[in-house]
């Protein structure tokens, strides 16, 4: 039988602290140039491989599969060409942290710019965070509305 003494059990305590504190700051700065439109900083987030899920949606242009640094930057700015800026809302209702992983829920809507559609919906995001960089983005969303806004 293993007992941790009272020091151990305070220094894994603030190590997982730590560990989590760094999965926030990273999460905010993501979110952060998310807001500001700023694909540099997105792609310095991004690690140099990600593991990217997003369900493909072939009637959805800015929805593929990514895996590079650069790929999940640029969904934003593919995102922006197709959809009315102005338009674009997010909100996050809750923001849990535990360690390296983080999950956000809350809502989003838009509109298509091809087809003056919109849509609407709640979505969880669910991010890991390594060494600094986020190393997995699995968005989860109303794709059906999404895709509709989409068909002529």
């Amino acid at each position: 039988m293993s007992v941790k003494s009272p020091a151990t059990t305070a220094s894994s305590a603030t190590t997982a602290s730590s560990v989590a504190e760094a999965t926030r700051a990273v999460v905010q700065e993501f979110l952060a140039a998310r807001v500001a439109g700023d694909t540099g900083r997105l792609a310095a987030l991004f690690a140099d491989e990600v593991d990217w899920t997003l369900a493909e949606n072939p009637a959805v242009p800015w929805i593929r599969p990514r895996s590079t640094a650069a790929e999940c930057a640029a969904q934003f700015t593919e995102l922006m060409e197709h959809t009315v800026p102005e338009d674009a809302r997010a909100s996050v209702d809750a923001f849990l942290v535990d360690g390296t992983d983080a999950v956000l829920m809350g809502h989003l809507s838009g509109t298509v710019r091809a087809t003056g559609k919109a849509f609407e919906g709640p979505f969880a995001l669910r991010l890991t965070v390594e060494a600094g960089r986020i190393t997995r983005h699995h968005l989860y969303e109303n794709s059906l509305s999404i895709a509709e806004a989409c068909a002529p």
